[in-house]
């Protein structure tokens, strides 16, 4: 397979709003093609997230006690052909599984390299963890603070992380509980200028394309704007705004997990 469910942008506020735990915002960026399920409550498992309905799995989710997974690609190159397990299993396993964030980042880390190259996130009640396996095959803690990545290295400073992190910064010091700036940073169409581009080993087109939060194109876009909010007590909520080509919105869901 060409494609796997995953994320292209994610920030994430852990450990230090008032209010929240977390606050993760994310874009899944995907041929508009590709069928999708709407976020929901998945009938099989205790999952809120959007599915892919090609591969399985999905790229962002909540699950019970206010769990968190999201998963991004990581791009070196054109995209290749893949026949191994999808990187939208990740989340899902995460998400309906027992334990704790570090251990199943370093149980994923044993078998990263089954996989097209990842960036994964989890968040537990108490601990976040980060997995990759490209460049370096390695497993971690994420220490309380505001993080984002895309399809690079975790936190690396590309334009559109850099400024998603700098928005979600700003807001979680406030404490404000008002998402409208968060929605505003998701939907920034602004192109980053050339001297700031990462160098991924796609054409300088695409990579200018590409360096907008928001992707606006007539195949390939941004499929989905993505809000997740746990509070302390683990109750989460988490809200899906779904585009279509050329950007065009196709509605909102928004559902609510109680711990």
């Amino acid at each position: 397979m060409r494609h796997n469910p995953a994320m292209c942008l994610v920030g994430f506020a852990w450990k230090i709003h008032p209010l929240w735990r977390l606050v993760m915002a994310g874009n899944r960026d995907e041929m508009h093609e590709r069928p999708t399920a709407a976020l929901a409550a998945w009938a099989d498992v205790p999952v809120l997230a959007g599915r892919d309905l090609r591969s399985g799995g999905t790229w962002m989710g909540l699950g019970p006690d206010g769990r968190v997974a999201v998963v991004t690609n990581v791009r070196d190159g054109p995209p290749a052909t893949f026949d191994g397990p999808s990187r939208g299993d990740l989340p899902s396993r995460f998400l309906t599984g027992g334990a704790s964030a570090p251990d199943c980042a370093s149980g994923i880390a044993h078998r990263a390299a089954q996989y097209a190259p990842f960036n994964l996130v989890l968040a537990d009640a108490d601990r976040c963890a980060y997995v990759g396996n490209h460049p370096l095959q390695a497993a971690r803690e994420v220490a309380p603070g505001v993080h984002a990545l895309s399809n690079g290295p975790f936190d690396a400073p590309w334009p559109k992380t850099r400024q998603l992190q700098a928005v979600l910064q700003d807001w979680a010091e406030s404490g404000s509980t008002a998402l409208d700036p968060l929605w505003a940073a998701l939907a920034d169409t602004r192109i980053a200028p050339d001297d700031s581009l990462p160098r991924t080993g796609i054409p300088l087109a695409m990579e200018r394309h590409l360096s907008s939060a928001f992707v606006r194109g007539e195949t390939y876009g941004t499929r989905a704007s993505t809000l997740v909010l746990v509070d302390q007590n683990g109750r989460g909520t988490i809200i899906e705004r779904r585009f279509g080509p050329g950007g065009a919105f196709l509605g909102e869901t928004t559902l609510e997990s109680h711990g």
